[in-house]
């Protein structure tokens, strides 16, 4: 019976990464945008790559272009329990700043902009099918959910300023970010690496759940 079970579990795990590759639009530095990214939207002026460092004590992501050179990098402060992180560009300018409000049931983050420009994401929760992420200071939105692979960044006017393409499988979880409104740029590569760390934080609290369940029975 319990090789049954494993048996339907392997199963049931191979046909869900399938159905997740088919839905992946990510593509390496280098190599050429994903067909039906370029048919819907045409191409980006430019591609970003982010992939965060792991093993080390201080979260750092690094955003690299299509050379896989460093354009920007984010450092967070190590304890911190506000996620407080800094964003500079590769010259060591400070691009952002931003820090996780403590107790929320939204899952909210403050982001500070060196230009002078502020605003705030959060999750509307406990939504069935998908989770709702609000931007609030740019009048931008988000369309699609970011725990999926794939999602826009769009204005008020619902033009397209960034799309954003997850890798499927990786240990350094990679996105690219195709840029559409290069004046815009340094906002959104805020904007996604907030969202990662908002990832990070809800897998952490849900590995954490798991672990106290597992040890409670």
């Amino acid at each position: 019976m319990e090789i049954l079970i494993f048996v339907a579990a392997v199963v049931i795990a191979a046909i869900y990464l399938l159905i997740m590759r088919s839905h992946q639009r990510y593509s390496e530095p280098g190599s050429k945008q994903d067909i039906r990214n370029e048919e819907q939207y045409g191409a980006p002026v430019k591609r970003l790559y982010t992939s965060s460092k792991v093993f080390t004590l201080h979260h750092r992501i690094e955003i690299t272009d299509e050379n896989e050179k460093v354009v920007y990098r984010a450092e967070t402060k190590f304890p911190s329990i506000h996620d407080k992180t800094d964003i500079f560009d590769a010259n060591g300018r400070h691009v952002a700043y931003f820090e996780r409000k403590l107790i929320t049931l939204h899952e909210v983050h403050y982001v500070d902009m060196d230009n002078g420009k502020s605003f705030t994401l959060s999750n509307e929760l406990l939504h069935i099918i998908k989770d709702v992420t609000n931007i609030e200071g740019l009048g931008w939105r988000i369309e699609g959910n970011f725990l999926q692979l794939n999602f826009t960044i769009k204005d008020a006017d619902g033009e397209l300023i960034a799309l954003v393409s997850q890798k499927l499988i990786s240990l350094h979880d990679k996105y690219a970010l195709d840029i559409y409104k290069p004046e815009y740029e340094e906002e959104a590569v805020a904007l996604l690496i907030t969202l990662q760390h908002m990832v990070n934080d809800r897998e952490s609290a849900a590995s954490a759940a798991s672990g106290s369940s597992s040890s409670g029975n």
